[in-house]
């Protein structure tokens, strides 16, 4: 005798979100590797055409190689429900290499991180690609004007707070409630999967990502991450 109809109704569905799950994860690796890759293809063109600084171009290809490398393991390792290996890291550190590669035009940085030694215990290129993500996502909203973004950190008892906020048009009402649903997007082009990314790789951490409400009248979007000690 089988399983009843109803474990095997919600086994189907597991399984249906799993795969559901792993294809937005493939999409997301495409648009990474995808940026990793214009980046690899325009320095070898340079490469070839500059010979007298042909290191510098090289030295960007292995750099974007290393990353596309990068992004493959941790976003796969992320789609088979791994738990995120975490460290000791320094929050600074984390933030500074979420700035490479960033879409233009370049934004102007105004960081309040307090003390500048917090740490978090996190996996660093899964945190990288977070702040990443949440990078990308404000220098769109304000283009094609240059965004101003600020990010804000301090310590409680029983974790470390990160916001991100930015100064662009900030998130339409209608859905705020579901931005962090995959194919939810407030932009057009985009691909409504990086923030449902983001917010897993938070939780991978035991944490928690979520849009804070604006004040009456106020524009911007604010997101924060809430990391457990």
């Amino acid at each position: 005798m089988g399983p009843p109809k109803a474990a095997q109704s919600a086994s189907a569905d597991e399984a249906r979100e799993r795969l559901a799950a792993i294809g937005e994860i493939a999409a997301e690796v495409a648009h990474e590797l995808r940026n990793a890759l214009q980046i690899i293809s325009a320095n070898a063109f340079l490469a070839k055409q500059d010979l007298a600084n042909s290191a510098t171009h090289l030295t960007r290809i292995e750099r974007n190689a290393r990353l596309a490398h990068g992004i493959v393991d941790d976003l796969m390792a992320l789609a088979r429900g791994e738990p995120a290996h975490a460290e000791p890291v320094l929050l600074v550190e984390v933030l500074v290499a979420a700035r490479e590669n960033l879409p233009e035009p370049p934004p102007s940085w105004n960081d309040r991180v307090q003390p500048a030694s917090i740490r978090i215990r996190a996996h660093h290129g899964l945190m990288t690609r977070l702040f990443h993500v949440l990078y990308e996502n404000a220098i769109a909203a304000s283009a094609p004007r240059a965004a101003t973004i600020e990010t804000r950190a301090w310590a409680e008892e029983h974790g470390v707070i990160i916001e991100v906020a930015d100064d662009g048009p900030g998130i339409p009402a209608e859905i705020a409630e579901s931005i962090f649903e995959p194919l939810v997007t407030a932009r057009q082009g985009g691909t409504g999967l990086g923030l449902a990314l983001a917010r897993r790789v938070v939780a991978a951490h035991g944490g928690t990502l979520s849009l804070v409400a604006p004040p009456p009248g106020a524009t911007g979007a604010t997101f924060r991450v809430e990391l457990p000690s």
